[in-house]
């Protein structure tokens, strides 16, 4: 397991560090730790860091790239490591060779990382004065910053309040790497209760993209609601107009209730969680329907996730769809939300994720939700 702890001097690296080192039995290692450690061997490498580190210069980002390789060769790391103070900068974390499996970022406020390095009294560093602490904060958002957004683009970054208790900091890190600890041991996380992710939002804002994600990066079960009304006009061959799709709810609804969809989808849904402890549901609309679902699982927990995108852009989709391609316009929409009664399960969702930029963008939140919801 390969971790990067990321923060501002006081966020808490080196006490997380040291403590997952224990609980994990992977080395912690510094830059400043690895640099120390090779000024003192009587090599080239080592009289060049030396020399450096006495001019009071900075190692070239090149040699810092060469020197963390080469270090993180030894047989101590073949199991794996969790680095800190390293990669500092967008062209050390780009150029860094090795497949790292998290980059957590220890946030804390710039005032509560002053204030535990100017009055900490057990372990003083030479340049924690208050104008030397501000300084190396002042270089982290400059130079460090970059690192953060590029680790978040590539999906591997977890950000954790580092504001919290130890102990609360430390479970938080060990949830997103899948364990616990109990007792003294630490083991894997299961999940014990079940979940669905009730997955709403108007046409064209990306409930479809957002399932597919969870379905095929997750391995989620998928139930979807809007397949019931799709499959019945397919099957009587009639087009996908707002005007038929209108009646077949109606008519589904005045068998059923308000909840019919939820209702005709029971067994699926039950069948689903018997998979996965997380499930799935695409296309929930009405306040009844996830009544309806609350009732026929009292035991799971049930998380609206609403996908909202400018309309516009939701306009814009439809409209380049082959299938259902003329579903589009402000009619349809006013039908899900007052006629579906829709507007409750917007009102009430769990988690509100904007769809209107990068896929990518799209995709890590989604990653985010799954998290929240995997470890809760």
């Amino acid at each position: 397991m390969r971790l990067v702890l990321i923060g501002i001097p006081g966020a808490g690296k080196s006490t997380q560090g040291n403590l997952l080192s224990k609980q994990l039995d992977i080395p912690y290692l510094s830059t400043g730790h690895i640099f120390r450690t090779i000024a003192k061997e009587k090599t080239k490498l080592g009289r060049y860091v030396k020399e450096t580190i006495n001019a009071g210069l900075l190692i070239p980002d090149e040699k810092v790239l060469q020197i963390v390789s080469e270090y993180l060769k030894r047989p101590e790391y073949k199991k794996g490591y969790i680095l800190d103070g390293f990669p500092r900068t967008l062209r050390q974390a780009k150029e860094f060779k090795e497949k790292l499996d998290k980059v957590f970022y220890l946030k804390v406020p710039d005032k509560e990382a002053l204030w535990r390095l100017a009055y900490r009294n057990d372990t003083l560093r030479e340049d924690d004065t208050v104008t030397a602490i501000r300084k190396r904060i002042e270089i982290f958002h400059k130079i460090t910053e970059p690192v953060i957004d590029y680790y978040k683009r590539q999906g591997i970054l977890v950000v954790v309040d580092g504001t919290k208790s130890i102990e609360e900091v430390n479970k938080e890190i060990l949830r997103h790497l899948g364990k616990e600890v109990k007792g003294n041991k630490v083991r894997d996380w299961h999940r014990r209760k079940k979940a669905i992710i009730a997955v709403v939002g108007l046409p064209g804002a990306g409930k479809s993209t957002a399932t597919r994600y969870f379905k095929q990066e997750k391995g989620l079960p998928v139930v979807s609601f809007s397949d019931v009304i799709n499959k019945m006009i397919d099957e009587k061959g009639l087009p996908h107009t707002e005007e038929v799709h209108k009646k077949f709810r109606t008519d589904i609804r005045k068998k059923y209730g308000m909840g019919a969809l939820a209702v005709v989808s029971r067994d699926k849904i039950a069948e689903a969680l018997k998979e996965s402890p997380i499930v799935v549901i695409e296309g929930m609309r009405s306040w009844e329907e996830y009544e309806e679902i609350k009732k026929s699982f009292p035991d799971v927990r049930i998380y609206i996730l609403y996908v909202w995108a400018d309309k516009d852009k939701r306009y814009e989709r439809i409209k380049r769809r082959k299938y259902r391609g003329k579903l589009v316009g402000e009619e349809r929409d006013l039908n899900e939300v007052l006629g579906l009664n829709m507007g409750p399960t917007i009102a009430m969702a769990d988690f509100i994720v904007k769809n209107n930029f990068s896929l990518q963008e799209f995709y890590d939140k989604l990653e985010e939700v799954y998290r929240q919801v995997y470890f809760s």
